[in-house]
């Protein structure tokens, strides 16, 4: 799945795979995310944050990030909880 969400060769595959996992909304979902977060390069980043707010203004709404984002805060490694810090700033509060 990392993959995906860092794909090189193809930024809509980027863009839509965190889309999909924002609209899923889990802990696991958004963890996804987050780690792509934490490893992106600034061109995947921006993919990444337009897949996110896709899903945030979505006509389907999306389950709330806030509790997933407030696990990930505590999570073991320092790159997720990087990566849901980052989160929560794209989101400003609309989802994290």
């Amino acid at each position: 799945m990392l993959e995906l969400l860092l794909d090189v060769e193809d930024t809509a595959v980027t863009r839509q795979t965190a889309e999909a996992l924002a609209r899923v909304g889990t802990v696991a979902a958004v963890r996804l995310i987050a780690l792509a977060v934490a490893e992106a390069d600034d061109n995947q980043a921006d993919w990444l944050r337009t897949g996110v707010h896709d899903a945030l203004v979505g006509p389907d709404g999306v389950p709330d990030l806030a509790a997933a984002c407030e696990k990930l805060a505590r999570d073991q490694e320092e790159a997720v909880r990087r990566g849901a810090a980052e989160i929560s700033v794209w989101t400003d509060g609309a989802g994290c």
